[in-house]
């Protein structure tokens, strides 16, 4: 199932909403309905209160796209690729192949994301401001209600992005400090650190609080992971760029043919005890077959469905010269489990998986 749906492009950007954001529209529009104003429209009519409640949310998000568009502008311009921007649950994501290792770059995307909101922010607040007499012949002053609320809103936003913490902008640009001072790894890992104590402190300040905080507490759990995951994937990728592809692949690749049916597969799966396998006709590369796409498959028709049936077609492959980290990155933003090793001249030498990626890194750790 497709989880994320384009829904435009800026900048040559792909804009992306995850299922999940369409899940937090009504959340946030009921919310906005129901607080009083100057802040919400508990005092419109119902209808009307949840429509203008519904545009908030809306704009509110136009919002968090620029936001994330500071980041990628910039990015760009350091010649950093952005894959996607995606709309999640919890606000938006860009997409980046790699971060800058130059603190100074770094700080300055990172940086930027709160920027455009502070602009944003400061210049509805004056727009408001400016032009609070001629909104106030507009239905109740709605319009301006509704200027007023993401003013103030883009603010928090731009705040609460440089708390010191990952994801937040603020920990990238923490970290940046660091760097300045210790190698990129240690910097992560003082970060991190930092962002974990913050998460602990919110944590503690949501369950003390009469009554208790729950959002304090999810913020919390959300900083936490956001520090042990960024401090965790960065060890990951800086100890696997030291090593060649060539050194922890598979060389002995076994390939299977198209006419293959999966039934055939399931058994020479069971046998070989790999999880894919390249799938070669006339010794030519058609694509590749794993246990995912064998799931796909009913059990009833395994009899008869072929290997060139269920197969993916688009193989990602890596150079033989490249380095694990770039093989590890390649992994996670296409989301797979396995890389196809070639050389040169295009053929297939080997095959890396994820799991060989992980034996390396227990190996090296002990």
């Amino acid at each position: 199932m497709q989880n994320s749906f384009k829904i435009g492009t800026i900048i040559g950007i792909p804009i992306k909403i995850h299922i999940t954001f369409l899940l937090v529209l009504p959340v946030f529009a009921f919310i906005f309905a129901s607080n009083p104003a100057p802040f919400g429209f508990s005092d419109q009519p119902v209808f009307l209160g949840y429509l203008l409640a519904l545009v908030t949310t809306l704009l509110l998000f136009v919002c968090v796209v620029l936001h994330e568009l500071g980041h990628s502008y910039l990015a760009q311009k350091y010649g950093v690729k952005i894959t996607d921007i995606t709309l999640f649950l919890i606000g938006g994501v860009s997409s980046m192949e790699e971060v800058p290792r130059d603190p100074s770059q770094e700080a300055k995307m990172a940086f930027a994301g709160p920027l455009v909101s502070f602009i944003i922010g400061t210049s509805l607040l004056l727009i408001n401001f400016v032009l609070a007499d001629t909104f106030a012949t507009f239905g109740e002053n709605v319009v301006s209600r509704i200027i007023q609320m993401l003013g103030y809103i883009n603010i928090v936003l731009g705040m609460f992005n440089l708390l010191p913490a990952f994801p937040m902008d603020g920990g990238r640009i923490l970290r940046a400090w660091f760097a300045r001072k210790m190698n990129y790894v240690q910097a992560t890992h003082t970060a991190a650190s930092v962002g974990k104590m913050f998460a602990f402190l919110l944590g503690f300040l949501g369950l003390v609080s009469n009554p208790w905080n729950p959002w304090l507490i999810f913020i919390a759990i959300f900083v936490y992971m956001g520090a042990s995951g960024e401090d965790r994937s960065t060890a990951v990728t800086m100890t696997l760029e030291k090593i060649p592809v060539k050194d922890v692949m598979s060389k002995d690749v076994i390939f299977v043919e198209p006419s293959m049916t999966i039934d055939e597969l399931t058994q020479f799966m069971f046998e070989k005890k790999h999880m894919g396998y390249p799938v070669m006709e006339r010794n030519t590369l058609k694509g590749i077959i794993t246990f995912t796409d064998v799931r796909r498959v009913m059990s009833l028709e395994r009899y008869s469905v072929l290997v060139s049936d269920a197969m993916t077609h688009d193989v990602v492959t890596i150079p033989l010269e490249a380095n694990a980290a770039d093989a590890f990155k390649l992994m996670s933003f296409n989301k797979i489990g396995r890389v196809l090793v070639i050389d040169e001249g295009g053929s297939v030498t080997g095959i890396l998986s994820r799991t060989d990626l992980m034996h390396t890194m227990t190996l090296l750790n002990e």
